[in-house]
C-alpha cells in the first residue's frame, strides 16, 4: 500500500515529503529548503533526475533518525505540484 509522510531535516533545515511503495522505496520525493519553503527537489523514481533531482538511494526501512508525519495524498499532491510548478517555471 502507498503511503504519504514528511520528516524535517533541521541541520539543512529542509522539509522532505515522501511518496513511498509497498517495499519502502521512494517513488516521489519533495523537498523545500529554508523558513521559505523553497522547492529544491522534486523527484520522481521515473524521472531521470537532471531536472528535478532524485529520490533516496535506500528503502526507508533502512533509515535511522527521522521521525514519520503521516500525510493523505492530497497534502502530498498539494505540495508536489507546487514544487514541481516551481521547478519548471522560467527563471525570473
Amino acid at each position: 500500500m502507498t503511503r504519504w509522510f514528511r520528516s524535517y531535516w533541521d541541520e539543512e533545515d529542509t522539509w522532505f515529503y515522501f511518496e513511498v511503495d509497498d517495499d519502502g522505496w521512494v517513488r516521489r520525493q519533495v523537498e523545500l529548503e529554508g523558513p521559505a519553503l523553497r522547492p529544491v527537489v522534486a523527484a520522481s523514481a521515473d524521472d531521470d533526475g537532471a531536472r528535478f533531482g532524485f529520490t533516496a538511494e535506500s528503502p526507508v526501512t533502512e533509515w535511522e533518525g527521522h521521525i514519520e508525519e503521516p500525510l493523505a495524498l492530497q497534502e502530498f499532491e498539494d505540495v508536489w505540484g507546487v514544487a514541481r510548478r516551481h521547478l519548471t517555471a522560467p527563471e525570473a
